[in-house]
């Protein structure tokens, strides 16, 4: 169904498995496309099947895009999101103090940085921030190093392109807000739990596995799988594959203890790897 947007001219779309009575977790979702394009209807499929899978509501909200609207317009939308979701909880049957945040490529740097925001304006507790693919640092464009090659879908030129449009300024500057860019981020202490999944040929790949260390340094507990040879958005283009398939089902899990689990905490945080 939709809801009356929390930001003006944003838009929430809400999704509540039928058959589910009572109060149940719920999760906040960006839709990626590097902060330039999409909606909640991005992922429509994705969220109505996790919906029901798990048993939890998903809001999912239309953030406004770069260039048009650069940081921090994007991320306060989510904010003012996460805050509606959280104040009409009643409402929606959604139980306040099990709400997660997530996303996928621009969106999962969203959840990021509303993880952080969340912690620093102490309005919203967090359980969880579920980050697959997560775009987190603009300095990725300055180095020298990388090759387009192995990459399909987003390259060094559109990382560039989305991060000079977000940012509305030439990336890697010495002034970005960790909250647009969460990489930045000096303490990354008392933050939700995560799980953090990438692929082996996805540009964003050096920058997740070093947020995701950082995190786990500052004793936040953060499950990585890293899919060999996998490119970005690869579990959204062919989503029936079987690598697809196990990926989802180990995000699927983490979310599902992080929601009805309150020993989240004991999860493992080491790596795991799989093949595409």
């Amino acid at each position: 169904m939709f809801t009356p947007g929390a930001t003006g001219s944003a838009r929430i779309r809400v999704y509540r498995p039928t058959g589910v009575t009572g109060a149940v977790p719920a999760m906040l979702w960006m839709h990626g496309g590097g902060f330039l394009f999409g909606t909640p209807e991005f992922d429509e499929i994705g969220s109505i099947e996790t919906a029901r899978e798990l048993g939890i509501v998903i809001a999912a909200v239309d953030y406004r895009l770069a260039p048009q609207y650069p940081f921090p317009a994007p991320l306060e939308d989510c904010h003012a999101a996460l805050k509606w979701l959280h104040a009409n909880a009643g409402s929606l049957g959604v139980i306040p103090g099990r709400i997660a945040v997530g996303g996928s490529s621009a969106g999962a740097g969203l959840a990021a940085g509303l993880a952080l925001m969340a912690r620093d304006r102490g309005e919203v507790p967090l359980v969880f921030q579920l980050l697959i693919y997560p775009m987190l640092d603009d300095r990725t464009v300055l180095r020298t190093d990388l090759s387009d090659d192995n990459l399909r879908l987003w390259d060094t030129a559109s990382n560039r392109y989305g991060w000079t449009s977000y940012l509305a300024a030439a990336p890697g500057g010495p002034d970005v807000s960790p909250y647009a860019a969460p990489a930045r981020c000096a303490d990354l202490k008392g933050l939700p739990p995560g799980w953090m999944g990438v692929g082996s040929f996805d540009l964003f790949h050096d920058e997740d596995l070093a947020y995701a260390k950082r995190l786990s340094e500052a004793g936040v507990p953060c499950e990585v799988r890293v899919v060999e040879a996998a490119y970005h958005g690869f579990d959204a283009v062919s989503r029936k594959a079987p690598v697809s398939r196990a990926f989802r089902a180990s995000y699927l899990e983490a979310l599902k203890h992080a929601l009805f689990d309150a020993q989240v905490s004991s999860r493992p945080t080491t790596g795991q790897r799989g093949h595409a």
